[in-house]
């Protein structure tokens, strides 16, 4: 995965759909900012900034993505892994159905997904020291290009959507005390019922996780 690299982006996200878009970039690739002045997050919620946390969006050709992947859960499938790899440095972090991630109670990290013709951006955007966007911080030492690196490599080991879902299937229990916005509602997941695709079962009516 080439990865560029930029001082300062509006959205890492919106500067690769631009380029990738005019054709100037080609999948895979990421784009990675130390400070973020315009990022966006789920529903056009803004996830800002500055250096020291890790703001980033890649972009995969859909050929490349596990062959048993649901396009409809690829926001699980992308924050999942970065989970596991938080979790090597920090204690008792989890991912909230389906894109957010959490240290304890508090919120340090979110995923957004978007399928363009046949590529599939993600962009992601994690508090490693500070949480200029009201959010929490993991207040931890680490570069944040050693944390994306690291994210790489894990997702270069190309671990299939069953070997994720069947961990995440566990700590799903956690997201049962939470809310989600549901098509436009903000709804209880305590009652919902995780399927194999990712997707909930939450008044007899099937959702899906696409972010």
């Amino acid at each position: 995965m080439e990865i560029l690299y930029f001082d300062t982006l509006e959205s890492t996200q919106t500067y690769l759909i631009e380029q990738l878009k005019s054709q100037k970039l080609t999948a895979p690739i990421a784009v990675v900012a130390k400070e973020q002045t315009a990022g966006i997050g789920s529903r056009d919620n803004r996830w800002e900034g500055g250096e020291g946390n890790l703001f980033f969006s890649f972009a995969v050709n859909l050929d490349d993505l596990p062959e048993d992947l649901p396009l409809n859960s690829v926001s699980i499938y992308f924050s999942f892994v970065m989970k596991e790899v938080l979790s090597e440095y920090a204690e008792d972090v989890w991912l909230k159905w389906p894109n957010d991630l959490y240290c304890f109670k508090g919120k340090i990290g979110g995923t957004i997904t978007k399928k363009i013709d046949n590529i599939l951006l993600c962009g992601m955007g994690i508090n490693l020291q500070k949480n200029e966007n009201s959010y929490e911080a993991l207040n931890l030492n680490i570069q944040a290009d050693f944390l994306l690196k690291s994210y790489f490599q894990a997702l270069e080991n190309s671990p299939t959507w069953k070997q994720v879902f069947s961990k995440y299937a566990i700590e799903f229990e956690r997201s049962k005390v939470c809310f989600a916005h549901i098509q436009g509602e903000y709804k209880s997941l305590q009652s919902a019922i995780l399927r194999e695709d990712g997707s909930l079962i939450i008044d007899n009516k099937r959702v899906y996780s696409l972010r």
